[in-house]
């Protein structure tokens, strides 16, 4: 299914459900990070919080997991059980610290058995038993693309919904940390529609071989939250 196609209004409607607040994955409960920033003074203002994610888009983790989404969509649904193990365990491995670990991991699990439970099909088990095989939890990016590939959604649609995800999740807990004004946050979610579609973009053009990130003051974040003593998240 070529990426340009649009979604059909069923498939809109799934990729809506799936990627609501109201989903039961608990993204509420992780800050990929941020929560360490915050507290160390990286991030202080609306333009900061900006900046920081715009990174996360560019040279961090959701343009990795982009990538990894594409990968695991196409490998569905080409049927490509080689290409889809490749994918996952790159997605399992691809982590900096065992809180961004956990975040995909737990994330991962959820969303796929929430999906699982509430549509059911053949094929969703057939992925899932493939994760099985190789013992393997589904990464969260690696879930969603599964089920975007099973429900038949397009595959740019999909990425563009789940940056767009990832993006509301973090300025979310910006918003409550920092903290700002729920009109700050919603002019940040304006200003990186660019930095997302940037990242769509290179995620379609982006091989397995290409993947890798760059985003260290994040990762060093993660690293400190792992010890933190008081923290309001998970990551």
């Amino acid at each position: 299914m070529p990426a340009t196609i649009m979604a059909t209004d069923a498939a809109l409607y799934r990729l809506m459900t799936w990627l609501s607040p109201a989903f039961p994955v608990g993204g509420y409960t992780y800050s990929h990070g941020l929560e360490t920033a915050v507290d160390e003074g990286l991030i202080a203002s609306a333009s900061d919080l900006e900046t920081w994610i715009e990174g996360v888009l560019a040279i961090g983790g959701m343009g990795t997991d982009a990538v990894l989404l594409r990968l695991t969509w196409e490998a569905a649904t080409q049927d490509d059980d080689a290409a889809f193990v490749r994918a996952a365990e790159l997605a399992d491995t691809l982590r900096a610290t065992s809180e961004l670990a956990l975040e995909s991991a737990a994330q991962g699990q959820a969303f796929l058995d929430t999906v699982r439970a509430t549509s059911p099909s053949p094929t969703l088990d057939h992925w899932a038993e493939a994760l099985a095989d190789v013992d393997r939890s589904p990464a969260y990016a690696v879930a969603v693309g599964i089920a975007a590939a099973v429900a038949a959604v397009p595959l740019r649609d999909t990425l563009t919904a789940c940056l767009h995800a990832g993006v509301a999740n973090l300025v979310s807990a910006g918003v409550r940390h920092i903290p700002l004004g729920q009109t700050q946050g919603q002019t940040i979610m304006a200003n990186l529609e660019g930095a997302v579609a940037d990242t769509v973009e290179a995620a379609l053009a982006t091989s397995a071989d290409d993947i890798g990130s760059a985003a260290v003051v994040v990762d060093w974040c993660s690293a400190r939250h792992e010890t933190q003593r008081v923290r309001l998240f998970r990551s």
